[in-house]
């Protein structure tokens, strides 16, 4: 199936929680420029950001693959250009389904599957 990318430009959002019961999250937001920049966080029982990381790169989509390139992360506010030759900054993901307000795909390789949820800017008419 064939998408086209400008379903995927704006601001994205998922939370879960993980085994420890620690609460993780990620904020996406895909430009039509192809750049992305993503926010994982994590955070504790009692709410507090036990960790935070931002990773900026390149994204892009062919049929019904999704691909993401890392080029740098920010972690405790310090900006670090990411390994280039690290296979780990460098993933493809089938798109399973994708409307105005989800977004769910799956890693071509873990097939671990995400779903994440647009974030409106703007509620109502004003």
């Amino acid at each position: 199936m064939n998408y086209e990318r400008e379903m995927l430009f704006g601001r994205w959002y998922r939370d879960n929680s993980n085994p420890e019961g620690f609460q993780q999250s990620e904020y996406a937001e895909l430009l039509a420029d192809g750049s992305f920049e993503f926010t994982f966080v994590t955070a504790n029982q009692s709410g507090e950001v036990t960790e935070q990381i931002v990773e900026l790169g390149d994204w892009g989509l062919v049929g019904d693959i999704h691909f993401t390139i890392t080029n740098s992360e920010f972690v405790l506010d310090r900006d670090y250009a990411v390994d280039r030759a690290d296979s780990d900054n460098y993933h493809a993901y089938r798109i399973l389904k994708i409307d105005n307000q989800t977004f769910e795909y799956q890693h071509v390789v873990t097939q671990e599957v995400f779903t994440l949820r647009r974030v409106i800017d703007k509620i109502g008419h004003c």
